[in-house]
């Protein structure tokens, strides 16, 4: 794998593609929500904390990996010697990916649906933003814009790794921060949009629970794409002179920054139109669609919001398909064109039933979750809690190379490795215990 020209990343290709998957729904939709049900500013500083103590740990292995085995994310622990038992952690990172991507890419659709209704005016046309967006979800628009996001997201990946994922990020990153720079312009300037700046950026932390803490830790981790794949996978792709280290810092600033201006923009707005910030999953679809209503200029901004939005999901989603499609490749031997139209019409198909049962057939469920929900749940909750688990006792405890690979000088390097071995797996089992309901705080 990744022995062609064309499955080579440039240097700062591979940085902005790395950035481009890590700042995708995650930072816009969820991570909004969850520092808006946890206190605003001492959840994000509490992120932060997390992402630099054992995001950037953990995304730094990810690449060493990748880098060094050189294959695809099933293959890669059994080329460093981890021995065949090491193939199951490998192959778990392929499924992680296609199971994300099938429930992913139906969030993707409604992100070009409200473009449209957005830049349409449509969106404006109505004052009950939840039932507009229960009767979309309701009916086979969805299944629709599902299957328009995928064959875009197929479309870029069929080019390849440097005429595809590359070529787009390159374009579509330096789009999305002007974007989020006139947004957070606009949101930083409304009347009354002060307290949203102070809930955001000054701490309270009598707000903190345990379960914050434990959030913010699960929260860093999914943010880096880490445990599903992703950086394994890239990392084959990456140049074998470039240095990891400051590759691993510049992504990781690259997701901070972004979620910094997401909250920027999202946490003035709804401060500003008296919407609360803890209103869950549904305060990128509802809540934000009336603050864009009652704003001058609404059409141009509530547009231009969804279209980042939309590039957002669109860059991660590059990311997660690759992953299986280079496993496919790799596995069967398959082309890439016929790996990339095999994998994104097996998500599709398996994302079709996870669509209708949000809305047009709830009964799609059981044990009061929907088939939408279930899959989510076991993919953030308990896989990428396992899958991150493995890595660091992989790197920490299997990989005798792994001071080599790390590119790290010797200082360093023993940090990193404590890290591993002792403050990651006890972090990552704590959340897998927390997230999975086994432990209760």
């Amino acid at each position: 794998m990744g022995s062609k020209q064309e499955d080579r990343f440039s240097k700062n290709g591979f940085i902005l593609s790395a950035i481009g998957s890590s700042v995708g729904l995650g930072n816009m939709w969820k991570f909004p929500y969850i520092t808006g049900e946890n206190g605003g500013a001492a959840f994000f500083l509490l992120f932060v904390i997390c992402l630099l103590l054992i995001g950037l740990p953990v995304l730094l292995a990810e690449l060493a990996i990748g880098r060094s085995g050189r294959a695809s994310a099933a293959a890669s622990f059994v080329k460093l010697g981890g021995g065949k038992g090491w193939r199951a952690a490998g192959l778990l990172q392929v499924l992680i990916p296609f199971l994300i991507l099938s429930f992913y890419i139906v969030v993707v659709g409604w992100t070009l649906h409200y473009s449209v209704l957005a830049f349409s005016g449509a969106l404006r046309e109505g004052t009950d933003f939840g039932e507009t967006f229960r009767t979309f979800i309701s009916g086979y628009m969805p299944i629709v814009w599902q299957a328009i996001a995928m064959l875009l997201v197929a479309w870029i990946v069929v080019k390849g790794v440097s005429g595809g994922i590359e070529k787009f990020n390159k374009i579509l990153i330096p789009s999305m921060a002007v974007l989020l720079v006139l947004l957070m312009i606009r949101s930083i300037t409304l009347p009354g949009a002060e307290a949203g700046v102070a809930f955001f950026l000054k701490p309270d932390f009598s707000q903190l629970t345990p379960e914050s803490a434990l959030a913010a830790l699960g929260h860093a981790f999914f943010s880096l794409s880490l445990g599903m794949g992703i950086l394994l996978t890239y990392g084959a792709y990456v140049d074998r002179r470039q240095a990891l280290g400051p590759a691993s810092v510049a992504i990781g600033a690259g997701d901070l920054i972004y979620a910094l201006i997401a909250g920027l923009i999202i946490f003035p707005t709804t401060f500003a139109f008296g919407i609360a910030p803890n209103e869950g999953p549904s305060l990128v679809f509802i809540a934000l669609p009336a603050a864009f209503s009652a704003m001058p200029l609404g059409i141009l901004f509530g547009g231009l919001f969804f279209v980042l939005l939309a590039i957002a999901a669109l860059t991660s989603a590059m990311s997660i398909l690759e992953v299986p499609v280079a496993f496919a490749k790799e596995q069967w031997g398959w082309s890439r064109s016929r790996s990339v139209w095999t994998v994104a019409a097996a998500c599709f198909l398996l994302g079709v039933p996870l669509a209708m049962s949000l809305g047009m057939r709830p009964e799609l469920g059981f044990w009061g979750k929907t088939l939408f929900d279930w899959v989510d749940f076991l993919t953030s909750n308990i896989m990428l809690p396992i899958a991150g688990l493995l890595i660091t006792i992989f790197t920490g405890y299997y990989w005798k190379n792994a001071a080599k690979a790390s590119g790290l000088r010797a200082g360093w390097f023993h940090i990193w490795l404590f890290m591993l071995r002792y403050i990651a797996p006890v972090l990552m089992l704590l959340v897998l215990l927390y997230t999975s309901g086994l432990l209760k705080l």
